[in-house]
Order: C-alpha cells, then structure tokens, then sequence
C-alpha cells in the first residue's frame, strides 16, 4: 500500500476545526424554533408498586404545559418488541412498577428547564415498595423477588449450546483447570449526555424526533411500532456533532419515544438534555457477569475444549439488543485458539439495576478477561511460561480465512507474527529477569500476556441465536442477516467531488477517512471533496443495520464509499469515450481526468467531463444516463442468518490484538503502577495510523478504567452508590500509561481496502492483560485476579488476607 498518495498517511482530522473553536453543532446546539422543555420524575426505589400519581398541582404550576405519566404511556403507547422470547414489557415509562432507581414515572413540559423541575416536586406519587435484587446470580434463583411477573422468572433468556464433543474431550485431557469470574457493570461516560428534540405536525402526522443517537437504525422501526405511527411517518435526524458514545448512546431510544409522546400530546415542541445524574443513574451501561469457565489441556499445553456458563445481568428490563451482552462475540467465542470443543450455558437475567446496552467492547471484554486469565492458569499448572503456551495453540497464518466451531470466518490474519512483534518490543525476556530480582528484593513485579480476536462489522443475525432453532425454524419466522451501508458520490459542475453519508458518527473521523478514500479513487487532493454525513431518515439512504457501532465504518462505511467511487469513475470513463469518440475500453480514470491507457492525448480532466456533462446534457446519446452520481450499498456475502446448529457468523472481519504489560503492586498500598504496556495491532489496511492510534488510545483507557477503577456499584436495596464523578472514579490522563502501539498488516480480503475493524481495540483486552500482570506480581502470594476491578482496597485486602494464610 506504499504507493497510495492518501491511503495509509496521518492525515490531520477536517472535524478538528469546529470542535476547537465552539462552532461545534451538537443536540443542545440545534436552532428549534420556541421549544419547550422537559423534566423526568424518577424512580426513588429499586423496586416498587405505582399505586397512584397526582400531577394535578403539577398541571396547574407557572410555565406548564403539560404532564406525561404512566396512563398516557400506557394508553397511546405499546411496549418496544424484544429478541427473546420472554413477554417482558418495557415501555418508554414505568406503568405498573418501578424496576430500578431513577426509571422515569412522569414527565413535566415546561417554558424552561427550571419551572418543569420545579414542577416534578409537584406531582404526588404513591409506592408501594418490593423487596430487590441486584446480584445475577441471586436474581436467578428460584425464590428471588420477581420483577416481571408476567414472565413468571428474573431469567429473559438462557441458551445451552454444544460446538463438536467437549465431554469427550474433557474425559481425555491430561489437565483441567477452571474458575469463577466476575465483570463488572460499567460506563464509558461520554462528553455529551443524551439529548433529544421531537417536534409533531398533526397536518401530516409526521413526527420529527433530533437525537444524538449513534444507530443501529433497526430501532427506528422500534420506535415507530412504540409510538403507533407509520415508519414513514417518523423522521430520526441525528446532528452533525456527538461528543461520544462507545455503544451508550444506542440506548437513547427509550427517550426518543418518551419525548416524541410528550410532542404529540402536549402539541408542542419539546427539547429534554440529559444530566450526568441521570445518565449515571438511568441511561445504560454495561453488563455485569457472574461466570465460570473451564478448559481442558494435553501435557504438552494443547488446548482441547472449553466449557463455560454465565449470567449477563440486564438490569430492570431486557431492551434492544440485548441480549447481543452474551451472543455477539459468538463467532469468536475461541478467540485466537485452535480448539473445536465447546459447550457454552449463556444466561440473561433481569435485576433491580439500571438496563444495559451496547458498551465498547461489547461483549468481548467479559470474554477474554475469562479465556485469558483460564490460559495464564493452564500454563502455571503445567510449568510452561505464558507466552509459549499461546504459541502453541495460536492458529496459524496459512489457515485463513479460518472458521471457528461456532461458525465465525476469520477472514486474515497472522497471529503468531503479532504475538512475537509484542514480546520483542516489550523486551520479554529481560521483563522476566527484571522480575526475577524483583523478587529477590521481595517486590511485586509481574508480566502479563493477553491476545483477542477483534470482530468488526456485526451480522444483524446473531442476535437471533437467543431463540432456539426450533423457534428459528418455524413457518412465517422471519430471519435476520446482513451488515450493509450505503454512500454517495456526486460531481459538481466544477469537478469537485461531493460525498454523502449517513454514518451517524461520535467523534471517529468519518469525514477525513472518507475523504481519503474518494481521494485516492479519482486522484484528486483532500481539497476537492466534501464529505457530509448527517443521519436524516427522509433524505438519507439507509439500511436497519446502518450506524456508527461495532467498529463497522472502516469497513462497511469505507467500503461502500470506494465502491461507489468506482462505480462513478466507470461512469465517467463510458461518458468520456463517447466524447472523445474513443474505445471505452482503450481509456482509464486516473490521477483526476480520463485518459488513454496507452498514454499521450487526447484527456479531459474532470472538471472538463463535468462541466460538458452538466451544461450540455444533450451531447450524450440518451442510452446514456446524464448525471454524475453514484452510489452503492455494501454488504458481505457471509452475514447469514445462523444455521440449525447455532453456529453463525457473528462479524465480517476479525482484527487481532496482542498486548504485553508489567506492573508494579506496592506491597503497602496496594496500588497498581504499570511500568510497561505494549499492544500491537492487526485491522488490515490503516487508512489513517493518526486516528487509528487514537482509537488504540481511548479503547485501552476505556479497559483500563473497568480494570483499575470503575463499577456502577449498588447496595443491597438497589440503590446507585455512585451516581456522580464523586463516586465514579474514571482514569484521567495523569493516569494514562505510555503506551506503545504497533500494526502488523494483513489485509482483509473481504473489503475493497482490505480495511477491518478497530474502533473497540484495546478496551477488550486490557481487562485481560491487567488481570495477568497483577495475578503474576502476586504469584508469591498465591493470588489469582479473577474479578474486576481491581481496587486498591480490594487488592489491599486480599494481599492482608493471603499473608494471614502463610503467617
């Protein structure tokens, strides 16, 4: 790729400019005329009975103009659809109960945010309180206070699913080794909080609702059904400017729905801006997991099989796409391993904590935290040092694509080169006679090793493994697949390139990628083309799976753009040809006009082609189309609806990681001080290595911080112990570690660019790798990490409680 001019080379982001001057245009910023604003009365208890609300003195406060409760949601409204088969109804609202603190129960819309808050201390509402539950385990069990009643169990979903013979294979290893596991429930706390607009016109009953929500665009349809309007009656326009998501913003559409209600019935227009509070409280998070997970092993270190169970706790509700907490990493479920035995027993469950959602990773980082730590184990069994027993289970480069037991295609790939380029640049071995002395001086040095496949570009199918295949296989049982998004590409009379797309992005780059990747297809400078990409659902193409999630756009988004390029350079060259009056196949577009392949003239740049194409339309036969415009919708082949056996692929591309870290533990304090940390990166083909290193970057703070730092904690009422950033602690840069990024490239060969996915990288891994550096520091004490995170005074506590045991 050394021969691409924009391709591969750190262009500097045309987003910057804005954002660094305030001229930004986020959800708080959009120019609507005279709205109104919103107030959210919340839950106080965990879990209670609405006997009655009173909104009487509410409706009559200065500045009101109206009040939404449970009656109105429950009456106008119906509960969003669910992928499980458990007739759990979650509605935009608390109608019957309140199944986690801060659930909304009404809704004042006033002349500012001031008066409709003051006005929530006005409605009068009476509880009955339940007891809770807020551990998933707990809320698995049997006698565990229900929360839906209907369901008639805390359990939403539970899959028992069996890949090649595990039982076989654990009755003939030579070793099994096996733990319990548990995740936290954490955020990745945007800038920007949820924000939403909505605007109704009784005229033609269309409802406008602004939102910085990030897609997937299948909840549109959601919505519609939610809120008894037709789909093309329901307009999403998402704002030029989100200042973050990570996954947390897909789960803004509860509120979509509450305010674009509160605009059809109010009759007004109505702006609601979220709090941290709140979104601390009750916007999403991800899951937290109970887990146990074993593996089985030959002597010599071959991984045989893996059993694994889990519950995923979803909070009050299970909502869209949940339960993707358990499935989506189904395709890569082995990681980077050879085995092919497997039995998985995923569990959903519904507690007395706020819902979850989509989070960075999603998924992956509860996965490798388990497979990683259950590896650093196998080889402390067996005497083998951690590094060389990864070697030799990794699978290799010439069996690519690769299909993993549970059908994920493994598209390219070379792991044992990404595993070894990290231990060199970590400097492995003296790490370990550094660690060596360490502990001759009675120090707490340790070295971890962690690796993870990266899936990208989610399958919409996968999710659909949450139902049995029998249900799957039913007549009239529609099937989910696919992974697509569309661009498109115009000419303007002076031949500068016009891009579109409706990509929704946080904050990733999109306009400067794309922009390259048109560039470097016509030939032009980044000058020339304009890249617009704002969701508009009346004037934008776009699919159910469109949106900026599952580190898709380097991808889907990026492909669809060069293909489009392509597709409208082809076009080009045929207009050309008749113009010229030359073989179309003697021609070629290249380097910003159309010109013989054999070279020498006649050319005609593109601003010559356009200008003709545009201002004598008539020169062209009429066999031939006049304008200048192309666009394509990309997709892949492999995005299939699982099979009869459960196995599906999950993903269309698969990057892998590979990280080295050491540590320090002060044997005083307790606190973790990483000396060393190394991650080395395979997503294909890097369009931008300058955003590509940022996404590195934010992705290993984010798993950084669900290691080190933060949980959504509750107390045993299910009440939030950490509703501000007083409670929840995030890293800040002065706790950033250097961190030192490689890439080894290997080409997707499903991708025009041979670009995969990168957007949730480190996040997945550094859980991982911070739980074996600090377990391999606390070797001497016979201390194994297997619950994050991993906190001073947790930490302080059980170096107490092993030094007690050996006293």
């Amino acid at each position: 790729m050394a021969a691409h001019r924009f391709i591969g080379q750190p262009v500097k982001r045309v987003e910057d400019m804005p954002l660094l001057t305030g001229r930004g245009l986020f959800i708080a910023d959009l120019p609507v005329a005279n709205p109104r604003h919103a107030a959210i009365l919340r839950a106080p208890y965990a879990h209670a009975r609405i006997v009655s609300i009173d909104a009487s003195r509410a409706l009559n406060a200065p500045g009101v103009h109206g009040v939404i409760t449970s009656e109105d949601v429950a009456k106008l409204t119906r509960p969003f659809a669910v992928g499980v088969r458990a007739p759990v109804k979650y509605y935009c609202m608390a109608t019957d109960k309140a199944r986690f603190v801060g659930e909304p129960v009404a809704l004042v819309v006033a002349d500012d945010r001031y008066l409709a808050e003051d006005a929530l201390e006005l409605i009068d509402v009476e509880y009955e309180p339940l007891p809770a539950v807020t551990d998933p385990t707990r809320a698995a069990a049997p006698d565990a206070p229900l929360l839906h009643e209907e369901v008639g169990t805390n359990i939403a979903c539970r899959r028992k699913m069996t890949y090649g013979d595990p039982r076989r294979a654990f009755e003939e290893a030579d070793v099994v080794v096996g733990a319990e596991f548990k995740f936290p429930k954490i955020s990745s706390t945007p800038i920007e909080t949820y924000g939403v607009v909505a605007s109704y016109e009784p005229g033609s009953g269309v409802l406008t609702i602004w939102a910085n929500f990030m897609g997937p665009f299948i909840l549109h349809s959601l919505l519609a059904r939610a809120l008894n309007i037709a789909e093309n009656r329901l307009r999403l326009i998402v704002p030029p400017d989100i200042g973050g998501s990570y996954g947390i913003k897909t789960s803004v559409f509860p509120y979509m729905a509450l305010i674009g209600l509160a605009a059809m019935k109010i009759g007004t227009t109505v702006r609601w801006i979220e709090d941290r509070r709140e979104h601390l409280l009750a916007a999403s998070s991800g899951t937290d997991r109970a887990a146990y997970r074993e593996l089985a092993a030959r002597k010599d270190g071959t991984i045989l099989a893996m059993r694994a169970r889990w519950l995923d706790n979803v909070g009050g509700y299970i909502r869209s796409p949940e339960p993707g907490c358990s499935f989506r990493p189904i395709g890569n479920w082995v990681g980077p391993y050879r085995l092919q035995h497997l039995e998985i027993d995923a569990g959903v469950v519904m507690s007395n904590k706020c819902p979850t959602g989509p989070n960075r990773g999603y998924g992956c980082g509860h996965l490798y935290f388990e497979i990683e730590r259950l590896v650093d184990m196998l080889a402390e069994k067996l005497g083998i040092d951690p590094a060389e027993l990864r070697r030799r289970n990794l699978i290799q480069p010439n069996e690519f694509p690769y299909r993993t037991p549970t059908g994920g295609l493994y598209d390219s790939g070379d792991y044992p080169a990404a595993l070894e380029r990290a231990l060199k640049i970590a400097d492995y071995g003296e790490l370990r006679r550094e660690q060596a002395k360490a502990r001759e001086q009675g120090r707490f040095f340790g070295v971890g090793v962690a690796l993870a496949v990266d899936p990208s570009v989610s399958n919409m199918g996968y999710i659909s493994v949450a139902l049995d295949p029998e249900v799957r296989g039913r007549p009239g049982y529609l099937p989910k697949s696919g992974a697509t998004e569309a661009v498109s590409v115009r000419v303007d009379p002076l031949g500068k390139i016009n891009v579109i797309l409706g990509s929704t992005p946080q904050g990733q780059g999109h306009r400067t990628i794309i922009a390259q990747v048109v560039a470097e297809e016509f030939g032009v400078s980044l000058d020339d083309v304009t890249v617009t990409d704002e969701m508009d659902t009346f004037t934008r193409l776009w699919s159910v799976s469109s949106g900026s999630y599952s580190s898709r756009f380097a991808t889907v988004g990026a492909s669809a753009a060069a293909v489009a390029a392509r597709k409208l350079k082809a076009k080009l060259v045929k207009q050309a040809a008749y113009l010229m009056e030359m073989p179309e196949e003697a021609l070629e577009f290249a380097d910003g006009q159309v010109r013989p392949r054999a070279g020498g003239e006649p050319a005609l740049t593109l601003k010559d082609l356009a200008g003709r194409v545009h201002w004598n339309a008539s020169a062209l036969p009429e066999s031939m189309e006049p304008g200048l415009e192309a666009t394509a919708v990309f997709g892949f082949p492999e995005a299939k609806s699982p099979d009869a056996t459960d196995r599906v692929n999950s993903s269309n591309t698969y990057g892998f990681i590979a990280e080295v870290m050491a540590v320090e533990v002060d044997p005083d304090t307790a606190a973790v001080k990483i000396l060393r940390y190394v991650s080395v990166h395979d997503a294909g083909t890097i369009i931008n290595p300058l955003i590509a290193e940022g996404q590195i970057l934010g992705g290993a703070l984010h798993g950084l911080g669900g290691a080190l730092y933060e949980e959504l904690a509750y107390d045993e009422d299910g009440q939030q112990l950490c509703a501000s950033f007083m409670d929840y602690l995030v890293p800040t840069a002065s706790d950033a570690p250097q961190l030192q990024i490689e890439h080894l490239i290997s080409p997707s060969p499903f991708t025009p660019l041979g670009s995969k996915g990168l957007g949730e990288a480190s996040s997945m891994t550094a859980p991982a790798v911070v739980a074996n550096a600090v377990s391999d520091a606390l070797k001497p004490l016979e201390i194994e990490i297997t619950e994050l995170p991993i906190t001073p005074s947790k930490l302080w506590q059980m170096i107490e409680q092993a030094r007690s045991r050996k006293s």
